[in-house]
């Protein structure tokens, strides 16, 4: 009870905030890809405007609204006194003769049918962009179908929507019925789409092609096709909230992967970590292994956690993957976790591949440093609770300096892995 009635209050607070200082909003919703894309979309609107944008994953009921509003959330979510220290400075922030911002940009999240919609109830987007439909928490969304008229709801409560083509089946076009939509992606039939022109890991050139400017010539510090569409997402919301062209091409210069989204890491021996660490699911998985495959490099290893959240689906997905895993690709899989080893596992040993299964990151970690060669590239994939594969990068780390640019550091995240792990204590 005492939750509900916080969430209405907070829900209320932005109603008349953005009643009275009208920002531009812009909401990002998604199977993945949703954070990578919110802050791309937020690294280029600021060439021009002030932006609020909450870094981390601010995507429920309960932390959108404080997103929304710019404030923190409680440390302690029980604590009355905490929420009134909220609703102290959410009455400030509404009373403010001027608003601190120009353009909020917002991940909503959703965890069952029905959490999207309720966005709606209170908030409007002048924008909306839906990076993917795949499977996710599929105990409680039972089919795809489900998945995308949940995401694709952000549609009826904006004014316009961009959705990626690549990765939503244009099946559910059916399922829209809000008209003012575009779409984006690296295909040839999206209205706003990234051609390819040269890259090499962490940098990829080419040129942005949109209906109403000549082609943007762009340099962009991403790794991955994934991060090169959640730059197109960007482009499409600056031309939408009138960037000029010069404005643009500076920021999609400057975006760069958050921590655990395909970042660059050094590793030892001359090695690079791909670390994709923050969360799984299928479409990622499979995304960040074409990136690895694409490399010329002498050794070539997976690290791939179990992907959380699937459901009665988990066993197909997990041996979807492994059957991706190439014998020709890969030197090794390393898996982290019970279903990919139950599942994941067997189909990359049926295609040739070397696997090796562990129950906790940390073990896998050292694994991967015993089979480390000279300039090998180490990907590292899996979903949080149970796997944090992010630990298994700690042992093949050039420098454990480093270990700053791995998500899920604080001493509450670390307190909650040393009761998941007895190696991690």
């Amino acid at each position: 009870m005492f939750k509900n009635f916080i969430q209405k209050k907070i829900e209320g607070y932005v109603r008349k905030y953005v009643a009275k200082h009208k920002p531009k909003i812009v909401l990002v919703t998604g199977s993945v890809g949703k954070t990578s894309t919110k802050l791309a979309i937020a690294t280029v609107l600021s060439e021009k405007y002030r932006v609020r944008v909450h870094e981390g994953n601010y995507n429920t009921h309960m932390s959108v609204p404080l997103g929304i509003l710019g404030i923190a959330y409680p440390e302690n979510i029980r604590s009355v006194f905490q929420w009134l220290t909220v609703r102290n400075a959410a009455k400030k922030r509404i009373k403010a003769k001027e608003s601190d911002c120009d353009v909020i940009v917002q991940e909503l999240g959703t965890d069952q049918p029905g959490d999207i919609a309720h966005f709606g109830t209170y908030l409007h987007g002048d924008v909306a962009v839906v990076t993917a439909v795949s499977p996710e928490h599929m105990e409680f969304f039972k089919t795809i179908d489900e998945v995308a008229k949940e995401e694709l709801e952000v549609s009826n409560f904006s004014d316009l929507t961009a959705i990626n083509r690549d990765d939503v089946d244009g099946k559910f076009a059916e399922l829209i019925t809000n008209p003012e939509i575009d779409t984006y992606g690296l295909g040839g039939v999206a209205e706003y789409r990234f051609l390819i022109e040269n890259e090499k890991l962490g940098l990829i050139k080419g040129r942005l092609i949109t209906p109403s400017t000549s082609d943007i010539e762009v340099e962009l510090n991403v790794a991955s096709e994934s991060g090169v569409k959640a730059a197109v997402a960007a482009g499409f919301v600056a031309e939408r909230l009138e960037l000029d062209p010069e404005e643009i091409t500076a920021g999609l210069a400057k975006i760069t992967p958050p921590p655990g989204r395909m970042n660059i890491l050094r590793g030892q021996k001359g090695s690079t970590i791909i670390d994709d660490s923050y969360n799984s699911s299928p479409l990622a998985v499979e995304a960040a292994l074409e990136a690895l495959y694409k490399l010329e490099v002498p050794q070539r290893i997976a690290v791939l956690g179990d992907m959380n959240e699937l459901g009665e689906v988990s066993a197909a997905e997990h041996e979807k993957i492994g059957k991706l895993c190439s014998s020709s690709l890969l030197n090794w899989v390393v898996t982290i976790g019970e279903q990919s080893e139950k599942y994941l596992a067997p189909a990359a040993k049926n295609n040739g591949c070397q696997v090796k299964s562990f129950k906790d990151p940390i073990s896998a970690g050292v694994f991967v440093h015993t089979v480390l060669e000279n300039s090998a590239v180490v990907l590292f994939k899996g979903s949080q609770n149970g796997v944090f594969s992010e630990e298994a990068i700690k042992p093949i780390l050039h420098d454990t300096a480093d270990e700053k640019y791995l998500v899920r550091q604080s001493p509450d995240w670390l307190a909650k892995k040393a009761n998941q792990f007895e190696r991690f204590k």
